[in-house]
C-alpha cells in the first residue's frame, strides 16, 4: 500500500508542471530469467559480457558473478555478518563495493575477487555505478556524488523534477550518458541528465512482478543492468525472475 501511494505522489510530481514534465516510457516484458530469491538485490550490473549481483542484509550480504541462464553464482564473495553490503561496480580492474551504514568502501580484483583494500566512507552507501572514468554514488537522498577511484568527491548534483528533489535514489546505472536510478519504495525509474541532475525520463514498472510469483517476503523493485549490447534487465529484492525489458513511451 505504502509503495503504491509513493509512486501515485511521484507521478503526479511528474505531470505537475506542464513544458518541463519530463517524458515518460512504461515497460514491456522481452524475456524473464531465473533469479535467486534469496537475493536481496543491492548492485546488479554487466561487465566483459557477465552479470554481477550484489546483495545485502547482515548475515547474508554477498557479491557473485551469476550465470544469465540460471540464475547461480559462478563466483561468490561472502561478507562478515556485521557488513550490510550496498552497490556494486567495476572500475578498471577492480571492484567497489559500498556498504549502508558500516562507513567502510571495498575493493578487490575484479577477476578473482580477491580483497585489494578499504576505505573510510562518510556517508551512507546505496547506489553505485561508473561513467567509465569516476564512480558515481547515491545516499538514499537526492544527491549524487561523482568520486574518484579513492572516494574523493568531485561534483555532487541534486535530482530534481519540474524543480523538486527526488528523494530515495536507489540503485544506479550508467545508460549512454545518463544516470538511471531506482527510486526506494516505487516502482519508478528516474532517467537523470548527469550535468544538471534534472529528470529527463521516468519509467513505469508497475507490475513487473506478477502476484502469482510474489510471496510473503517480496520486497521492492531494485536492480538495473544494461549489457554492452543494449538489453535492459530489471530484478527486485527478493524477487524470483530478473526480466529483459524494453522501453514504450507513454502517449499523452
Amino acid at each position: 500500500m505504502r509503495r503504491t501511494v509513493y509512486l501515485l505522489i511521484f507521478l503526479l510530481l511528474c505531470v505537475s508542471c506542464k513544458g518541463g514534465a519530463p517524458k515518460r516510457y512504461r515497460i514491456e516484458v522481452v524475456k524473464e530469467y531465473p533469479h535467486d530469491v534469496t537475493s536481496y538485490t543491492q548492485g546488479l550490473f554487466f561487465h566483459g559480457g557477465s552479470l554481477y549481483e550484489s546483495t545485502g542484509q547482515y548475515g547474508s550480504s554477498t557479491m557473485r558473478k551469476v550465470e544469465l541462464s540460471s540464475g547461480k553464482a559462478l563466483q561468490r564473495l561472502d561478507f562478515a555478518r556485521k557488513y550490510f553490503a550496498e552497490g556494486s561496480v567495476i572500475l578498471g580492474d577492480k571492484l567497489y563495493i559500498l556498504t549502508w551504514t558500516n562507513k567502510v568502501a571495498f575493493v578487490y580484483d575484479a577477476a578473482t575477487l580477491k580483497y585489494k583494500m578499504s576505505y573510510s566512507y562518510p556517508r551512507e552507501g546505496w547506489g553505485l555505478t561508473t561513467d567509465g572514468r569516476q564512480l558515481i554514488a547515491s545516499d538514499g537522498s537526492s544527491r549524487i556524488y561523482f568520486m574518484s577511484p579513492d572516494f574523493k568527491v568531485n561534483k555532487t548534483i541534486t535530482v530534481r523534477i519540474n524543480g523538486r528533489p527526488v528523494n530515495y535514489l536507489n540503485e544506479l546505472e550508467w545508460v549512454d550518458g545518463r544516470i538511471w536510478a531506482n527510486v526506494y519504495t516505487t516502482d519508478m525509474i528516474v532517467i537523470i541528465d548527469p550535468s544538471t541532475g534534472e529528470v529527463e525520463a521516468t519509467v513505469n514498472c508497475s507490475g513487473l512482478l506478477p502476484g502469482e510469483l510474489r510471496r510473503q517476503d517480496t520486497d521492492v523493485l531494485n536492480g538495473i543492468a544494461v549489457s554492452e549490447d543494449g538489453r535492459i534487465f530489471l530484478t527486485g529484492k527478493l524477487w524470483p525472475r530478473l526480466y529483459e525489458v524494453k522501453l514504450v513511451p507513454v502517449k499523452k
